[in-house]
């Protein structure tokens, strides 16, 4: 059997085998459950915000339609939209990190000490 073959074969068994997790592997874990919906959320929000003023922008321009004041109130909802999403992402972020703050802080004085 070649060394290709062999390492062919460990790499194989190795998608198989279990995984071991360590303190490491749950920090990035918890990292991850703290930033990712905060992150998710907005970026959602956002693209709804940006479509509703380019809808509102459209109407009011009368590219799409020929009433200028529903686009231009469309337009301001979806200013206030973009307008307030770091807002909800910074209070999103905020409430995950008092909620796994704690065991972050563990699992990094557990590392650091090691």
């Amino acid at each position: 059997m070649t060394n290709y073959e062999k390492n062919y074969a460990k790499k194989i068994q190795s998608q198989y085998a279990e995984k071991q997790t360590n303190k490491l592997d749950e920090l990035r874990a918890l990292d991850e459950k703290v930033k990712n919906p905060a992150l998710i959320f907005a970026l959602v929000f956002g693209i709804i915000g940006s479509l509703v003023l380019g809808t509102g922008m459209c109407l009011a321009m009368q590219v799409i339609g020929s009433d200028m004041i529903l686009g231009i109130i469309i337009g301001v909802v979806g200013i206030l939209m973009v307008s307030v999403n770091y807002f909800f992402y910074k209070k999103i972020l905020v409430s995950r990190k008092k909620k796994y703050g704690e065991r972050i802080n563990q699992l990094c004085a557990e590392l650091l000490a090691e």
